[in-house]
């Protein structure tokens, strides 16, 4: 029962999207009653988010390939063919909305949550290595490296091809390296201010 209500939850999202889909066209593509996904599920919400997330890992499983370069560039390879099947399209699109309802905009963030906290272990598989220091944000380094990739599908249309995903795992990694860029730009920009308001307000020898 679990197996074709994921299919078929997926099925209508694919044609309807977040907002649009229902629990009883979800029951009636898998041939079961909606209590029984109510019972099992909770909430239209939940079987989304469990659906979505249980494709995205199948699709997209986190690279091991012994270097974070080669982690980075696999992980573009599986988000392109991703990106171009009919689901990942709808996907993409669905999470990229600026119109949907609140219950979709909750899927949609514990969606990226799930998965940002999936590929987090390319990260620190990467520091243990000694490829990337330990201060290193794994959220904006992989939100760093997806960002443009997402630019090109939803926004410019443009091809990708291995030799952007080489360059982007370049600047990304090169990134990393920088405190400012990938740690604690926030923190030391927050002290370098109090530092200098402390300097500029500290009262001048007499």
């Amino acid at each position: 029962m679990r197996s074709r209500v994921i299919a078929a939850t997926l099925e209508v999202f694919s044609e309807a999207g977040a907002t649009d889909l229902t629990i009883a066209e979800v029951a009636r593509r898998a041939n079961v009653h909606e209590t029984s996904i109510y019972r099992r599920w909770g909430t239209r919400e939940r079987l989304m988010l469990e659906a979505l997330a249980e494709f995205s890992g199948d699709v997209l499983p986190v690279p091991n390939t012994g270097s974070v370069r080669g982690d980075l560039v696999a992980f573009g390879r599986a988000l392109l063919g991703y990106a171009s099947s009919p689901l990942g399209e709808a996907l993409l699109r669905s999470m990229a909305s600026s119109t949907d309802d609140d219950a979709s905009a909750e899927v949609r963030k514990m969606f990226w949550q799930t998965r940002l906290a999936a590929c987090q272990l390319i990260v620190e598989r990467a520091v243990r290595r000694g490829e990337l220091p330990e201060a290193v944000n794994p959220r904006l380094l992989l939100e760093g490296f997806i960002a443009p990739i997402h630019f090109r599908l939803l926004l410019t249309r443009e091809a990708i091809d291995d030799s952007d995903l080489e360059l982007l795992a370049s600047i990304t990694i090169s990134a990393s390296a920088s405190r400012n860029l990938v740690g604690d730009q926030r923190a030391e920009t927050h002290d370098g201010a109090s530092a200098d308001r402390r300097r500029k307000t500290r009262k001048a020898p007499e």
